[in-house]
């Protein structure tokens, strides 16, 4: 099974490039990796991310900017086009492969209690790695980073960059006042809709809430899933940002090139380039007007400390010269997690099967010439709901849990892929998983959306090849758990509603291994299963934090400015003093646009 679905991607991969494949005109045309490598540039950007695509697009609109965009990674893949099998991108060399440190209080069922990371190294970053889906967080989280001293933050503030990278396809959306048209970045809904993607919206219904736009004048409520998808395909920051721009002379975009650190005097404490490792070989190229570091909440915290820039203590430790003593790079860091692997099981035959509903040479061609089929779906999630639990004021449109709804779940592959991503082990899966593979299901995925609890990322060594120490210190605060419990207990809620009882759904009630000794059903087994099927939503934030200069913890101003640096921008969820309620991606490419007009009106 495993091959033939391998064939089927290959075969779609190659019949989409073939029938739809890039042309010297294309505004898709593939980047090409820069070769002649100058020694000066005005501007080096770090990170061809959710970001720093967007700012280097937006710097080389000025045609006497030289910018060098440096990648870790290389292009996208062509199956990674495909946004139902993005799972299958995660733990390959297009994913940086992060684990976190074990944890105490999460992760339980995975391997020596360590959460896997995936994080994107390939141009688009995680844009090309992630689910794709648009979401924006609530007007309530710009507003309180803007009251909390940092200016030009509030909603009504990032409102137009979010309008300005946009291009909807909804016509019931586009151009209104919470929609863009025209934007760079497409966003839309996918080309399928599944039987139970209609009864997600019509079970949200009956507990009375509203199906409406989550990006819009309202938060909570139910809807189909919104995403960054083009003509059924995935539509990252590489395919938005750099491609259209990529025959501009005065952007070299360097692939494979690894950042050993950022170029820094001591004296003046001033940055004045990167030094980087490309194909065996090492250079240091000067930036004349600004460093800007865009490599993501590991990386660039990371890459500061490899610097010499971070807490003194731990860098003398790991055998590096401080030059600023910053104790807050690496700190701040918090996330997204959730309850991975719930099964509802149901009568009819409407789920996305891969084995016998997906794998197939009519929907292969369906797909590859209209972009439709259940290939089309993001990731699985087929649809998203902001909703409330009894801890959140119901008459406040400030939701404090999310649901990813999937018209399908962890057996719905055949073991192939999925379960790898989300760290489920053999023993896990032998026992609860595959005595019901390739069943009909559904899935939800519950969360908390405005986490207590904080971690941190530290070195591991000097080694700019070694991955970073991550801690998230998971569920360290109590009320992320008790949150969390509330939003397992609105899914099954959700699956008892008459939407759903009319395919004969059914939660799947074996006990989950680890948790068999806790009385079933009760908060105490929720927590136990919550603790051992723990899973990273990838909206790590926070380990650059942004604040007013009377914020000691913060590390840059309202400005992107790096306190105590000059000349060194940070642009990248890192500077989230907080994380918004919902998906980061939309919100990252938001920060990318800003940080382009702040560049902007600082040299121009």
């Amino acid at each position: 099974m495993l091959q033939f679905r391998e064939l089927i991607i290959a075969l779609t991969s190659a019949l989409t490039w073939f029938l739809l494949g890039d042309t010297p005109g294309d505004p898709e045309g593939y980047v090409q990796d820069a070769t002649d490598i100058r020694t000066e540039y005005d501007f080096i950007i770090i990170g061809a991310g959710s970001a720093g695509a967007v700012i280097a697009n937006r710097l080389s609109e000025i045609a006497d900017w030289n910018i060098l965009l440096l990648e870790a990674g290389g292009d996208e893949s062509m199956s990674g086009q495909i946004p139902l099998f993005a799972a299958g991108i995660q733990l390959t060399s297009r994913d940086w492969q992060y684990k976190t440190t074990p944890q105490a209080n999460g992760c339980f069922g995975n391997a020596n209690q360590q959460c896997l990371w995936p994080r994107g190294k390939m141009l688009g970053g995680s844009s090309s790695i992630n689910y794709m889906l648009y979401v924006r967080g609530n007007k309530r989280d710009y507003n309180k980073w803007r009251d909390d001293g940092n200016t030009g933050w509030g909603y009504d503030d990032v409102l137009p960059y979010f309008l300005k990278s946009e291009d909807n396809q909804n016509p019931f959306l586009a151009g209104t006042k919470y929609h863009g048209k025209g934007g760079y970045l497409t966003v839309g809904e996918a080309g399928f809709r599944s039987p139970l993607g209609a009864a997600f919206i019509q079970g949200g219904v009956e507990m009375g809430y509203e199906n409406r736009d989550y990006n819009g004048e309202f938060q909570t409520g139910f809807m189909f899933s919104q995403g960054t998808v083009r003509r059924g395909s995935r539509c990252s920051t590489s395919k938005a940002f750099l491609r259209p721009v990529r025959n501009r002379k005065n952007l070299h975009v360097s692939m494979y090139s690894h950042v050993k650190k950022i170029l820094i005097n001591p004296d003046t404490k001033e940055a004045t380039g990167v030094m980087f490792e490309k194909h065996g070989k090492v250079y240091a190229v000067t930036a004349t007007k600004e460093v800007v570091l865009s490599a993501g909440s590991v990386a660039s915290p990371q890459i500061l400390m490899l610097s010499g820039v971070g807490p003194a203590a731990h860098l003398i430790e790991k055998g590096i010269t401080p030059i600023l003593d910053q104790p807050y790079v690496g700190e701040n860091l918090h996330d997204h997690i959730g309850l991975i692997g719930m099964v509802f099981l149901l009568d009819e035959p409407y789920s996305i099967v891969s084995a016998s509903r997906v794998m197939s040479l009519p929907v292969l061609l369906n797909y590859t010439l209209f972009g439709g089929t259940a290939m089309s779906l993001l990731g699985g999630v087929e649809g998203i709901a902001f909703v409330n639990s009894k801890y959140a004021d119901a008459t406040d449109d400030w939701p404090d849990m999310q649901l990813h709804f999937g018209s399908g779940s962890d057996i719905s592959d055949d073991g192939a892929a999925i379960r790898y991503a989300h760290g489920i082990t053999d023993e896990v899966w032998n026992e609860y998983y595959k005595p019901i593979v390739n069943k009909d299901s559904w899935t939800i995925f519950p969360y908390f959306l405005r986490p207590k609890s904080r971690g941190n990322i530290l070195l591991k060594s000097n080694d700019p090849y070694d991955k970073p120490l991550i801690n998230p210190n998971y569920f360290s605060n109590p009320d992320d758990i008790l949150v969390t419990i509330e939003a397992v207990k609105f899914s099954l809620a959700l699956s008892k509603t008459d939407a759903f009882q009319k395919v004969g759904t059914k939660f799947y009630d074996k006990p989950y291994p680890g948790c068999k000794d806790k009385q079933l059903w009760t908060d105490e087994y929720w927590e136990c299963w919550i603790k051992s099927s723990s899973f990273t939503l990838a909206h790590t934030v926070g380990t650059c934090k942004m604040g007013p200069d009377s914020d000691p913890t913060a590390v840059v101003d309202p400005e992107l400015n790096f306190r105590g640096i000059k000349n060194l921008r940070v642009a990248d969820t890192s500077i989230m003093p907080s994380v918004p309620s919902g998906n980061t991606n939309a919100a990252t490419i938001m920060v990318g646009e800003k940080a382009a007009d702040l560049i902007k009106k600082t040299w121009l």
